[in-house]
């Protein structure tokens, strides 16, 4: 009797341990997923790494999807949820999206990029402390001879002027950047790269210029002559900002993203495309930054 007693409540304990394994395994949630994509230029991938690094110190898996071309193609994986997260320019982002807009200031920018978003596309903070506008440039010998120092200063004389216009590899497409407001230059030039637009400059073939890009991302392209102040934002506002899909990020990753926004500058952004030329993996940088700003 005893013998029988004792196995009836063995049976019970097993059938309970039984069910507290299935109720934990049917609560047991498979871990979210996360794909941040790049496209082909070097500052997407390193920010594809920031982004993903970032938000898995949240505890997130993640993953980079990186090479996945242009503009138009890594937005419809994005759209298309084959990709969740990707890092864009505002002012390039809100062209895309709208080609009528007219504002330029970074707020008003970022805004707008947030009004014209599809359905299902949101954007957390931009990193107000990446200036990636185009810069206006004349030679330094007409900015001592006619007194220009910004943007303002060559308005009047946009209108007999011929502007060449050349983009800085490395970094993310840009789209409408060659418009400065205020100007209606008498013609555009087309360079191939910042070294020809600088000769083109210096030999006076063109009177004024502008570089898409920060100036330390191709050095030696501003010698002999002078970078134009712009504190009014005749050239819309670049910044980087992370785009990704409506009620994926929970608040404490739209937080860690945001930290990301309030860290990254300009002269870091600038290093980091520097070192991943040199031979640097974009993890490995992406890495290193995050580690530098304790993210």
């Amino acid at each position: 009797m005893v013998l029988a007693a004792s196995q009836r409540v063995l049976a019970r304990l097993l059938v309970v341990a039984s069910v507290a394994l299935v109720v934990s395994c049917g609560n047991d949630e498979p871990q979210r997923s996360i794909t941040v994509g790049a496209g082909d230029s070097i500052e997407s991938s390193v920010l594809a790494e920031i982004y993903a690094g970032a938000l898995a110190r949240t505890g997130a898996r993640t993953t980079v999807d990186a090479g996945l071309g242009s503009r138009a193609e890594y937005l419809a994986a994005l759209d298309a949820d084959r990709v969740q997260v990707v890092g864009e320019h505002t002012g390039a982002l809100l062209a895309h999206l709208d080609e009528h807009a007219t504002v330029r200031l970074p707020g008003e920018v970022a805004k707008a990029v947030s009004a014209a978003l599809p359905e299902g596309l949101v954007v957390s903070d931009l990193a107000d402390g990446t200036d990636l506008r185009p810069r206006v440039l004349v030679t330094a010998q007409a900015a001592a001879q006619d007194g220009l120092r910004s943007v303002g200063d060559l308005r009047p004389r946009c209108g007999g002027s011929t502007v060449g216009v050349a983009s800085i590899s490395g970094l993310l497409p840009s789209a409408g950047s060659d418009r400065v407001a205020g100007c209606d230059f008498a013609a555009t030039v087309a360079f191939p790269d910042p070294a020809a637009l600088r000769k083109a400059l210096l030999d006076g073939k063109v009177q004024a210029g502008l570089l898409v890009g920060p100036p330390a991302l191709a050095p030696g392209a501003t010698d002999g002559l002078a970078v134009l102040s712009d504190d009014e934002y005749a050239v819309r506002a670049e910044n980087v900002l992370p785009l990704f899909r409506k009620g994926l990020l929970d608040q404490r990753e739209i937080k860690k993203l945001n930290y990301v926004a309030g860290e990254l500058t300009t002269d870091e952004l600038a290093a980091m495309i520097r070192d991943i030329r040199d031979g640097a993996e974009p993890s490995e940088v992406a890495r290193a930054w995050l580690d530098k700003h304790a993210l």
